[in-house]
């Protein structure tokens, strides 16, 4: 298959990786000085999921999608930062006569990407997937998995045909990235939020590793009002997940979830650390724009917005 990756930071790589390991035609897009490092030296990936080299010129990189000419796409895989989707998805939308429509698939921290990409593609083409892999960029080329949760999710929040992504999904697994296509990826992304919006920004604020949050009284007490706020947010929206209360996710997530990531650190903290901007927005913000929506308070939400974006002031200027 010819599957087109935009993005090349650590998400796309594995992605990358994988699927060229399984044999499918794969380019990637992305901006220099990423897409030189990627044509010079190839794809690393270490870590948990296996050790690999992609040699270059086994699969194509370029700058822009003009460069990649009149070619059938099979699947478009979405992983850029979700404070660019719009933008994103208007370039994609620039290209659909000569890339053709295939399923969009976005593998996107947050809440909200595909509102960003209906607004130009028709709901049965947008599908989002949930991704519980922890990952670095020690290089540009290198992607490290430090830690694998559970297998990608994939599927539809508009009740499109899900059938279509289980070749992606199979190529995926074949490569050596255990990824399942779902009925009920809503629910997998909500609860992914739920994990996302606790430890990521606090990850970042306290610049500490997941499982040192799980150690304190206070941080616990934070994440715990984190989850209550979610929520009743979530219930008055009318989203549900796999959990029935905050109290059932709280157990989970102190026995289970915590434990099982406690080594690994927060994208949000490597962002600040490489001072880009940070996905609070889609993450937190998210939840505050819904809760807003519907009448709902969520105090300690605004409150962790508010500390991410003074740190992200102190090396924007704002």
């Amino acid at each position: 298959m010819n599957i087109l990756i935009l993005g090349g930071g650590a998400v796309g790589l594995g992605l990358a990786r994988s699927l060229i390991t399984a044999g499918n035609d794969v380019t990637i897009i992305d901006v220099e000085p990423t897409v030189s490092a990627l044509k010079e030296k190839g794809i690393v990936q270490t870590g948990v999921l296996g050790e690999f080299t992609i040699q270059p010129g086994t699969f194509k990189v370029y700058d822009s999608l003009a460069k990649i000419g009149n070619v059938k796409i099979d699947y478009i895989c979405v992983c850029i930062k979700s404070y660019l989707s719009e933008t994103i998805a208007q370039v994609l939308k620039q290209y659909e006569h000569t890339i053709g429509t295939c399923p969009i698939v976005l593998f996107q921290n947050g809440w909200g990407n595909a509102e960003q990409f209906i607004k130009y593609f028709e709901k049965d083409t947008i599908f989002n997937a949930r991704v519980m892999t922890g990952y670095i960029k020690p290089a540009l080329h290198h992607v490290d998995i430090t830690v694998h949760a559970d297998a990608i999710h994939i599927g539809s929040l508009y009740r499109g045909d899900i059938t279509q992504l289980q070749s992606l999904a199979n190529e995926l697994t074949k490569g050596g990235m255990p990824a399942e296509v779902t009925e009920h990826v809503s629910k997998d992304i909500w609860a992914k939020m739920l994990y996302n919006c606790a430890l990521n920004p606090l990850g970042a604020i306290f610049n500490v590793p997941y499982g040192e949050l799980g150690k304190s009284e206070y941080t616990k007490a934070i994440m715990n009002d984190i989850f209550h706020e979610i929520f009743e947010t979530m219930h008055k929206a009318g989203y549900s997940t796999h959990y029935n209360s905050a109290e059932d996710y709280i157990d989970v997530f102190y026995s289970r979830l915590l434990p099982s990531t406690g080594e690994h650190r927060s994208s949000m903290l490597q962002d600040i650390q490489a001072k880009r901007r940070t996905e609070i927005d889609a993450m937190n913000g998210a939840v505050v724009a819904l809760a807003k929506q519907h009448g709902v308070d969520t105090p300690v939400n605004e409150v962790i917005i508010g500390l991410i974006k003074f740190i992200e002031g102190g090396y924007h200027g704002k």
